[in-house]
């Protein structure tokens, strides 16, 4: 056999190709990064450090990622592509080196009713084909397992022409068998509605008797009602006849002419299942989850026990397991109930399911349920799920981008995403990795930090190379990679306490416990022991009881910290106050907004499959508003340059003087308390990073009144630096005489608490019992749990 001859004057050892491992950028300037320009290794894992808002998310997801995304969507047909988002180009020079990116973030999966832990991963696909292969009875074809399918039958007839012949009509039926059930349709849950929170039924309807969020009196709502002809509106609605009653809560869709206008009349009740509990709660607006709470009550539909599947898709056993059943399991006895299936027609099959249910106890969640609802699930919990289906991929040479994933992870749990995480490298991929954490900071083989502050006073690459090198920087991620929070001397003295007696939401095992009031008291555990069920699930919640939990704040470009907090409010007042106008005036979504991009700021050019492109408004300059609107003045300011001002400038601006405005003095100082001192107040939602939505959210939370503060995981997205600030906000709390109470897992939180009370030892049916309750220097002492292991080696105790 010849062996053909290498020509040419390269080495006999390289290939043009091998010269290809780097990722370069240069140039880069989304949002607040300055012209950066960086070269990360391919292969390896690099890790993004940096305060919050520092500009990681704009150069991992928003630049390099982004960009990877919109290069492979041009790689599809121009047909495709009109069903495409259409991805602008981001705001870089260069990008060279890129593979395909796969991105797991912390978004929240889809908080659709019917959308469960087993839906999101193609296991319970997989659940279904197993039952309507080896399920006994056989009830029908994998859609007969389905809460997402409603049986249907239908029959009809058509017409054949056949020519010259004699038409004739031939008969036919149809059905589908599916698995929902017809009670709940398939959401698992039913609601019972208090009449009494809809409306004032002492009065009629030209009274304006609703109490219903958006049925104002003025409303289209409430004049189909008044106008439909169908109720009198001078009579109070408790001497309604019985029809009138009927008609009035229950009545199916009937057209109905309102002014000259046709328009459809249904029931109250319906209308309100359709707009508002067709929805999940946490989606909702405050105000109508508010209105939801108060008039709703929600329990598990008695037909089918919660299950959300019809009677006959229950029917259908495997070894006296039903589909419902299998999904109620925690997912590592599910795996080991499949292990224990042999039938050799569904080999494939099963060895598929099995991987599946493997990588969810492989990465730390096999205490969940298939049946568990994804709305539910935490950010850290949502991210984690997502990488299911990336775990064993034949995928090489592939960038994974992770956006924290240590989030929601307590330290004994952590290790376990490392080793995740090497392993993807070790098989070929790029891993980027924005995170805080320095368990995992340690493990990067390359290492990138910007800043050196957040928002304009970030934005650069202070640091790149190695973690040892990153040790000896003078950068404020090298300054605080090595901090350890250090054990109180004194701890506060709870002044009462909350009472939990035989708490058993979920997995709680009838817990006892007293939570102190008064201090600062931290509920640890890993992850799935219990925690949120025993906070909040089982803590009485009188009135007083603030609770942040990690629900993400909504807003779209044109919201921004101004609107969000309602500052904007007494801002537009004060306005509109001294210049003897409407206060409409002053926003950029109302009366106020420029005519031409009608207050965005700037034109969207939409080119069909090419990107759009967005340009500044060249009749505002970007300000949003009229001009004639920049007329009017406030202690010497427009409303465009309040709005451009930092939070910092605001509080001076605010404070005293001809521009004092007490109402949104009080605002932009809670917003500086949480450390967002640099954030401009007409900045969009869009561009905040997580760290400063979650602290955001923890100011507008500190305006409610209450003596008792529940947070949840508010180190969500800070930086090492952060955290310091985070320690002192909570002391100023409990200090004011409040009460606070923290679900966390950062060691310096718990080193930093009053009272810890530990949840374990295990993860969902081998967690649910207290397993420590004291100082934590009692628990650094004892060493009895996993927390008091790693707290102990944290402080060095």
């Amino acid at each position: 056999m010849s062996m053909a001859t290498r020509t040419g004057g390269q080495p006999a050892g390289a290939h043009a190709a091998d010269s290809h491992d780097l990722i370069r950028v240069h140039g880069a300037r989304e949002n607040n990064l300055k012209d950066v320009s960086i070269e990360l290794p391919k292969r390896r894992l690099t890790v993004f450090t940096g305060v919050s808002g520092s500009g990681k998310s704009s150069l991992v997801f928003d630049t390099i990622a982004a960009e990877s995304q919109r290069l492979i969507n041009e790689t599809y047909s121009a047909f495709l592509q009109g069903f495409m988002p259409n991805l602008a180009r981001p705001e870089v020079d260069v990008l060279d080196g890129l593979t395909t990116a796969i991105t797991v973030d912390q978004q929240r999966m889809g908080s659709d009713p019917r959308s469960t832990v087993g839906t999101a991963t193609d296991a319970n696909a997989m659940l279904r084909i197993l039952f309507s292969r080896l399920g006994t009875p056989h009830i029908g074809p994998p859609a007969a397992y389905s809460f997402n399918v409603a049986s249907v039958s239908a029959s009809g007839g058509f017409t054949v022409d056949r020519g010259s012949e004699k038409t004739r009509t031939e008969k036919v039926s149809f059905s589908r068998t599916g698995g929902m059930c017809t009670h709940c349709e398939g959401r698992g849950r039913v609601s019972d509605i208090d009449l009494a929170q809809l409306y004032d039924d002492s009065k009629s309807l030209s009274e304006d008797p609703f109490t219903i969020p958006t049925y104002t009196g003025d409303g289209w709502v409430v004049r189909i009602i008044a106008e439909s002809g169908l109720f009198d509106k001078e009579k109070p609605i408790r001497e309604y006849t019985k029809k009138e009653r009927h008609d009035f809560l229950y009545r199916e869709p009937t057209k109905v002419k309102v002014n000259g206008v046709n328009l459809t009349y249904e029931g109250l009740i319906p209308k309100l299942q359709k707009s508002f509990l067709s929805k999940d709660r946490e989606s909702m607006q405050p105000h109508i989850r508010a209105f939801v709470d108060r008039a709703v009550t929600f329990a598990d539909c008695p037909e089918c026990d919660g299950t959300r599947l019809s009677a006959l898709a229950r029917s259908s056993r495997i070894g006296g397991v039903n589909i419902a059943d299998a999904c109620a399991m925690e997912i590592r006895d599910l795996a080991e109930w499949v292990r224990g299936l042999t039938e050799p027609s569904v080999t494939p099959l099963l060895g598929k399911l099995q991987h599946t249910l493997d990588s969810f106890v492989e990465i730390g969640l096999g205490y969940l349920s298939l049946d568990r609802a994804s709305g539910t699930l935490s950010g850290g919990e949502a991210q984690r799920t997502k990488m299911i289906r990336h775990l064993g991929s034949s995928l090489t040479d592939v960038t994974y981008v992770f956006d924290e994933p240590s989030i929601g992870l307590h330290p004994h749990d952590i290790q376990r995403m490392n080793n995740l995480l090497l392993r993807l490298r070790d098989k070929g991929n790029t891993v980027l990795v924005v995170e805080h954490k320095p368990e995992t900071i340690v493990i990067a083989d390359h290492v990138v930090d910007l800043g050196p502050g957040a928002g304009m006073a970030g934005g650069t690459v202070c640091f790149e190379g190695t973690v040892d090198a990153l040790r000896a920087s003078d950068t404020v991620t090298g300054r605080h990679l090595d901090d350890r929070a250090k054990l109180k001397e004194t701890v506060r003295k709870a002044t009462e306490a909350l009472e939990i007696r035989g708490a058993n939401a979920n997995n709680l095992q009838d817990v006892d416990v007293d939570i102190p009031l008064g201090v600062l008291c931290v509920v640890t555990g890993v992850a799935g022991s219990g925690k949120s069920s025993l906070v909040h699930g089982s803590v009485p919640a009188p009135e007083g009881v603030v609770s942040v939990d990690q629900t993400p704040i909504r807003g779209s470009r044109r919201s921004n910290p101004a609107t969000y907090t309602g500052l904007l409010d007494p801002i537009r007042k004060a306005f509109a106050k001294a210049n003897g106008v409407k206060p409409a005036l002053f926003s950029a979504n109302s009366e106020g907004a420029c005519p031409t991009c009608n207050g965005a700021g700037v034109i969207y050019t939409d080119l069909a499959i090419m990107q759009s492109v967005a340009t500044t408004c060249e009749d505002c300059g970007g300000k949003r508003f009229d001009a004639s609107v920049l007329e009017y003045r406030f202690g010497g300011r427009d409303i465009s340059e309040v709005l451009a001002m930092s939070v910092t400038e605001a509080e001076e601006f605010f404070r005293e003087g001809e521009s004092r405005i007490p109402a949104a003095h009080r605002i932009v100082e809670r917003m500086a308390d949480v450390g967002l001192g640099y954030l401009t107040l007409g900045q969009p939602l869009t561009t905040l990073s997580g760290g400063e939505r979650q602290r955001l959210k923890l100011a507008v939370h500190m305006a409610d009144k209450g003596g008792v503060y529940v947070l949840d995981e508010p180190t969500t997205g800070l930086h090492l630096a952060d955290v310091e600030q985070l320690l002192g906000l909570l002391d100023r709390l409990v200090d004011s005489g409040k009460s606070v109470i923290v679900i966390e897992h950062h060691q310096a939180v718990m080193a930093h608490a009053d009272w810890i009370v530990d949840l374990g030892p295990g993860a969902g049916h081998d967690g649910g019992r207290i397993v420590f309750e004291g100082t934590p220097a009692e628990l650094v002492a004892a060493r009895s749990t996993l927390t008091g292991e790693h707290l102990a080696a944290y402080v060095g105790g």
